[in-house]
């Protein structure tokens, strides 16, 4: 073989490569569109050193659940609202990623004594 063909080859390989590592990486992503068990559809992204999370779509469009919560481990935390209730209550937030389609948000009041939690479906 000569010496252009291995080289075309070679970085072939390497794009391939590339592209697979950057495919897996976006799968295990929690920043993208969500479908809430409601239905509603949720935008989750990159701010402030943290992430957010809104409702996108639904009854409650640009409502902002979670603003800034930061990376805890393998999880996100920090205060969090729920649609539901009324605005002036926040909540103890945590959201995880579950395999790479799911997101795991939960919420606990009274310190973490009472918790309720949803799991949202990646959009693709």
């Amino acid at each position: 073989m000569s010496m252009i063909k291995r080289s075309m080859l070679s970085l072939s390989a390497a794009a391939v490569a590339v592209a697979f590592t950057a495919v897996a990486a976006s799968a295990a992503s929690p920043w993208g569109k969500w479908k809430r068990p409601n239905g509603d559809i949720a935008k989750v992204w990159q701010c402030g050193g943290g992430m957010c999370g809104a409702i996108e779509k639904g009854k409650r469009k640009g409502f902002v659940m979670f603003k800034g919560i930061k990376k805890a481990g393998n999880a996100w935390k920090g205060d969090m609202k729920h649609p539901e209730m009324p605005g002036f209550m926040t909540f103890n937030g945590t959201v995880s990623m579950v395999g790479g389609d799911k997101l795991k948000v939960q919420g606990c009041a009274i310190g973490n004594s009472m918790c309720d939690a949803e799991t949202w479906v990646r959009v693709k």
